[in-house]
């Protein structure tokens, strides 16, 4: 009885040894993920290294674990999730990461986290059907906001379908960056291909209903948050770039996210609430996100984003300080008082707008200058009204090729803002008008050609 007794206890002792090594692989291959999303490194090479490194040290003990402890389907299933999710930590596709990610949701199809790494093994291979199913078959383990997260991402990216647009400005997300695009570029000029899939916005309303469930069950979660920013963002630009209300939900989401400890270390959400308020024009708080993204990870583009608006805000500034003789303000603005309206709008000066829309307002000016800068969108103008007052003009959606210097506008229901920031010690204050539309704007007395209309896009790609 007691020899009995003594063989039990030992066999314990061997369970209790084997579960504690499996706690620390897995406590290992938690560290490993965690390093991923929060160490960034001057040199890119360095967190490779390190990557390497980690996940071989989390593999070495995940194998001490002895074999007789994982022979049961159980055990099995979670050392082959474990070694399949510490071999694809990496942002390349990895076949060895699917084949044990495989094993392990055959051995125990209840494994809802090797469902779900699973499928982002498959995803980094282009398979999104596939991905899909993973994620979907995860979910019906049981309500789970990482997996809910995931699907929102990547039916985003489903939503592009297979044909897309050249880039230029990048907004990031949690394991893959999304890039919004226009059809011009500062590099090549060429013709916007067809937006993707036929039911865009079908599958993006799909992104923000699984984002706000997964907000549903920790409202507390950043990630769940900065997830839900990069949905209403993306569903802006699907949309057509016009609904700004889109733009304020995602900016809201974002400052959620900023509310969790967790995300502070996350660049990406620094990143993309700058493009929403660069989208905005909320110029210093735009400036200020990309900077707290270059801080955290100095290989982002963010700091690059800061030098290209402060290197517009200084042409702007030396274009409004400019001496531009009285006498050829006049002479450019003197058939402005000239032009007719329709009936239904009010003529107005720049000096005449409230901050905001202006409904059924008219401001008549000239083009004076077209501001060539490093990024697509918008296009700057400096245009100078009948009272020979200057002013900024920001055009989206319309091609570069639209408005000329020299041209006489008319500006339909414009949206006015007084911006006034600082910067590095230096003050930048300008009036400026937006449109987004054609129908905003009239040029030479008539309405802009549809021809001339930009649309944007959505493109997602891996994270390097």
């Amino acid at each position: 009885m007691i020899g009995a007794m003594s063989r039990q206890n030992h066999v314990n002792k061997e369970e209790e040894g084997g579960s504690d090594l499996m706690r620390k692989a897995t406590e290992a291959a938690d560290d490993l993920y965690r390093m991923r999303d929060t160490y960034f490194p001057s040199d890119s090479n360095d967190k490779t290294y390190k990557l390497q490194t980690q996940s071989q040290i989390a593999l070495n003990l995940l194998d001490s674990i002895p074999p007789e402890e994982r022979k049961l389907p159980t055990q099995r299933a979670t050392y082959e999730y474990l070694k399949g999710k510490i071999l694809d930590v990496f942002p390349e596709y990895s076949k060895k990461a699917e084949d044990h990610l495989s094993k392990a949701v055959k051995l125990n199809p209840s494994l809802a986290d090797a469902w779900l790494c699973l499928g982002n093994c498959i995803w980094k291979k282009g398979d999104l059907t596939a991905t899909r199913n993973c994620f979907t078959l995860a979910l019906s383990k049981g309500p789970n906001k990482k997996i809910l997260s995931q699907l929102s991402m990547l039916e985003r990216r489903m939503a592009q379908g297979k044909k897309h647009c050249l880039f230029n400005h990048v907004y990031h997300d949690f394991e893959f960056c999304f890039l919004y695009v226009c059809s011009l570029s500062c590099l090549l000029t060429f013709s916007c291909l067809s937006l993707g899939a036929d039911n865009q916005e079908e599958i993006v309303a799909e992104s923000i209903k699984h984002a706000k469930e997964a907000i549903a069950l920790d409202v507390k979660d950043g990630n769940s948050w900065y997830n839900l920013g990069n949905a209403c963002l993306t569903c802006f630009f699907v949309t057509g770039a016009w609904d700004h209300s889109k733009l304020q939900q995602s900016l809201k989401a974002y400052q959620n996210a900023e509310k969790d400890e967790s995300m502070k270390l996350n660049p990406d959400l620094y990143f993309n609430c700058a493009t929403v308020n660069s989208y905005l024009e909320n110029y210093e708080r735009a400036l200020s996100g990309f900077e707290a993204a270059a801080s955290i990870d100095p290989c982002l583009n963010a700091t690059e984003e800061v030098e290209k608006m402060i290197n517009l805000f200084d042409k702007l500034d030396n274009l409004l300080k400019g001496q531009i003789k009285a006498k050829r303000l006049a002479s450019l603005t003197s058939s402005l008082s000239e032009v007719q309206l329709n009936p239904s709008y009010r003529r107005a000066t720049i000096d005449n707008l409230l901050d905001g829309l202006n409904k059924k307002i008219a401001v008549v000016g000239k083009v004076l200058f077209f501001i060539k800068h490093e990024n697509i969108t918008p296009l700057y103008y400096l245009v100078c009204d009948s009272n020979q007052i200057c002013f900024v003009l920001t055009v989206y959606g319309i091609s570069n090729d639209a408005i000329k210097e020299g041209d006489q506008i008319t500006l339909l229901d414009p949206s006015f803002h007084n911006n006034g920031f600082s910067w590095n010690e230096k003050h930048y204050e300008f009036r400026s008008v937006r449109v987004d539309f054609l129908e905003q704007v009239h040029v030479n007395g008539k309405p802009v050609p549809p021809r001339h209309s930009v649309r944007s896009s959505i493109f997602a790609q891996h994270k390097p």
